[in-house]
């Protein structure tokens, strides 16, 4: 079995401000009328809003730069929830996100 790292202060902060605040849910209901039934399951709206705190608070203006950042580092996995052996978003995936919600 792999041993979970502490993560990292801020983000540890950060996840518990906003589970405390109930974040994903509301993300979760906020989007659901946006889902299309079928097909493969998208990423959920909590790690992608994750990955775009990551890009603001480390810097990132790319969406490439932000999915590797986040699949290299242990702590911002445990941020966004991936186990390491889980794969992280690609950066095609933010791509697509970002370009049906007019912030090209």
């Amino acid at each position: 079995q792999i041993r979970k790292g502490s993560g990292h202060p801020f983000y540890n902060q950060l996840n518990q401000v906003l589970e405390e605040g109930g974040f994903d849910p509301f993300l979760e209901e906020l989007c659901a009328p946006h889902y299309k039934l079928g097909g493969r399951p998208g990423i959920p709206p909590g790690v992608c809003f994750g990955m775009l705190f990551i890009g603001y608070f480390e810097g990132l203006d790319s969406q490439r730069g932000i999915a590797w950042r986040s699949a290299d580092s242990l702590a911002l996995r445990d941020f966004l929830g991936c186990t390491i052996t889980e794969a992280t978003p690609v950066h095609a995936s933010m791509t697509f996100i970002r370009r049906n919600n007019g912030e090209d």
